[in-house]
């Protein structure tokens, strides 16, 4: 590999990390303001997307925040972490493509989702 290949692939490294960290920021405020409406009426369905919509903002902050440190990282745990934010933000759209008014929450999600899975298969 020449050193122009090597920081080539340094770049597209960095900008999947920054495109990943970006889309769990987006996923995680997304969350954090459907999580904070309130509806009296299906108070359990509420509940449920409730704690979804907290799980899924505190897992992409938590993402957020180990992509942006700038000490070296163990490839695996990063790897796990982006799994764990694909998961728990699918789960998220799922619960929220069943509640008017949650589909820009469950698009963050999506995205963060493939932003994660993306990102990931960069660490081979």
């Amino acid at each position: 590999m020449t050193s122009t290949t090597s920081q080539q692939d340094l770049f597209r490294f960095l900008e999947d990390r920054f495109a990943c960290a970006q889309a769990c920021a987006d996923c995680a405020r997304a969350c954090a303001a459907r999580a904070s409406f309130w509806d009296p009426e299906g108070a359990e369905e509420q509940s449920l997307v409730r704690r979804k919509g907290v799980l899924c903002a505190e897992v992409c902050e938590a993402t957020c925040r180990m992509l942006a440190e700038q000490t070296q990282q163990d490839e695996d745990s990063v790897r796990a972490q982006l799994e764990w934010c694909g998961t728990v933000c699918r789960e998220a759209a799922d619960v929220f493509d069943e509640h008017a008014g949650a589909a820009d929450s469950a698009k963050a999600c999506r995205a963060c989702a493939d932003a994660c899975r993306e990102f990931a298969a960069t660490l081979v």
